[in-house]
């Protein structure tokens, strides 16, 4: 049935939640252009005078024209020493008509070597690929590894070859176009991939450049000899084209893409209904005191088809709100919280909702607003872990695509019970307004002051209350800074932090994605405590 917002967009609460929202979509933009602006602008410069296209230039040339790009972790290494985007760009995009998975070096970034954070966002790219069967394509320049960080690079990084090499195994085709240097062990990024294009007298693909091999052999060899795109198109064989410039890498890697014959393995969507109701209403839903509560229906209708929900027992566990709709054409499941609290009648309900996903094989997606189980005497005897325990199994154990927002809070283990990070949703996004840790920046601080006390009490000595006072506000401010969205996303806990009005464009590019496998349904689940 169509939903009946009670929004009402002229109010002074709903002005005064789309002014705070807006502010940190404003916030976001700014960190968001640190990513776009590469190495700087030095290193731009240096780039085009060489008669290069930046790393975004040619994603847009190879992608179809006016198609759109899913861009994924773009704050990875937010906060860190590194530049933010991790020196790689990862996204989805359509080339002629088929959805693939990009991964590009920034050379304008560090000579587009990867660091610590480059490492583990094309380790999320390739999970993405792999689960959805997205063809891959590379488009490589790079100077290797970041060398003062080798020690937090080398051991794990050995896993990018191997999952070009899985991605191969199950039939997902893996693309290389090489622009300039790939060396040492970003040599393998040609070697291992299904096809590859070097553009002539740009690509540079070498175990050991002309320095090494001189220390090594004592052996004379230029740049083009011994690794040119020439010498492997003629020589070694390891270019299966030689382009004759960029554009030419960039359309003979459209070309591959068209003759993959690549076909989707999941049901088409129906016909798409707008919503009834104007997404750009998103701004202002979600207070900016996340202690206030919302009614997550309100966005539920902004991004679903015709504003359309059949609320599945919507008068049992009335704090998760769960049902059915349909959003550009896709079938789709919802969990949302509605008052924060998660108690046992919520986590039975979401269970048996969950299980009911899996028989019909319908993807499932989570809207957060939780603070978690509630606790208590009460709730203990009642049997608020089993009842936790119940719903995350039925997380852990369902097999049809997850999709999550956290678009409130998300504290302690209804983040896991709302399919956070650690539950390998197919993708998950914040919003600006997001926060998610162990439990709130005042109840940790709480409980640390708590144990400090009786500590103190139990030696016989006084409480230092001016020492409490100083270690609370430290906490706090700390837990408070490592709840929030940017911190998240630059460690990879999230595919990206979005504006919350474009969460339906969002979503219909991920249903679109998850739809490139079969969508199936678990076979059966662990033993539900009861």
């Amino acid at each position: 049935m169509t939903f009946k917002s009670a929004l009402d967009p002229q109010s002074p609460d709903y002005q005064s939640r789309r002014a705070a929202m807006l502010a940190k979509i404003a916030e976001l933009d700014a960190e968001h252009a640190k990513a776009l602006a590469g190495g700087g602008e030095k290193y731009v410069t240096r780039h085009r005078k060489r008669g290069k296209l930046l790393a975004r230039e040619r994603i847009e040339l190879l992608l179809d024209p006016d198609s759109p790009f899913l861009e994924l972790s773009p704050l990875a290494a937010w906060g860190s020493d590194f530049q933010v985007g991790a020196s790689v760009i990862t996204g989805i995009g359509v080339v002629e008509g088929v959805e693939c998975m990009i991964v590009a070096n920034d050379p304008t970034v560090r000579g587009g070597s990867s660091n610590p954070w480059t490492v583990k966002k094309s380790f999320r790219a390739s999970d993405i690929a792999l689960e959805n069967r997205l063809p891959v394509i590379n488009l490589v320049e790079s100077g290797g590894a970041d060398l003062p960080t080798q020690k937090e690079i080398f051991i794990p990084g050995g896993r990018m070859f191997r999952d070009l090499t899985r991605l191969s195994a199950a039939g997902i085709p893996t693309i290389a176009l090489v622009f300039g240097n790939s060396t040492a062990g970003g040599a393998y990024i040609p070697g291992m991939c299904d096809h590859v294009v070097m553009v002539k007298e740009r690509a540079k693909v070498f175990l050991g450049g002309p320095p090494l091999v001189k220390m090594a052999t004592g052996e004379e060899s230029g740049d083009e000899e011994l690794g040119g795109a020439e010498m492997h198109a003629r020589t070694s064989g390891l270019a299966d084209y030689m382009a004759a410039d960029e554009p030419d890498a960039l359309r003979l890697g459209r070309q591959i893409v068209r003759n993959l014959n690549h076909r989707k393995h999941g049901p088409k969507p129906a016909a798409t209904v707008p919503p009834r109701y104007d997404p750009e209403e998103l701004a202002g839903i979600v207070p900016e005191d996340l202690k206030v509560p919302f009614d997550p229906r309100e966005v539920i209708a902004r991004v679903t088809d015709g504003s359309a929900f059949d609320e599945f027992k919507p008068l049992y566990g009335t704090s998760l709100v769960t049902g059915w709709a349909r959003v550009h054409g896709y079938p789709i499941g919802i969990l949302a919280n509605a008052q924060g609290v998660l108690f046992g009648d919520e986590a039975q309900k979401a269970a048996q909702f969950i299980q009911l996903a899996n028989q019909t094989d319908t993807p499932l997606l989570f809207l957060h607003n939780t603070t978690g189980y509630m606790v208590g005497k009460e709730y203990e005897q009642s049997g608020i872990i089993k009842h936790g325990a119940l719903m995350i199994n039925a997380v852990a154990n369902s097999k049809v695509p997850h999709i999550t927002i956290v678009m409130g809070a998300s504290y302690g283990a209804g983040n896991y019970g709302m399919c956070g990070r650690a539950y390998d949703p197919r993708f998950l996004f914040t919003w600006p307004s997001a926060k998610s840790a162990v439990m709130g920046p005042q109840q940790l601080a709480g409980v640390l002051s708590i144990v400090a006390r009786q500590a103190a009490e139990a030696r016989g000595q006084v409480y230092d209350e001016d020492q409490d006072r100083a270690m609370r506000e430290l906490v706090e401010t700390q837990i408070e800074a490592e709840s929030l969205p940017f911190f998240l996303s630059g460690r990879l806990y999230d595919d990206g932090v979005i504006d919350p009005r474009d969460t339906r464009t969002v979503l219909g590019l991920c249903l679109s994605v998850v739809h490139n496998a079969p969508v199936r349904g678990a076979d059966g689940f662990g033993v539900f405590r009861m």
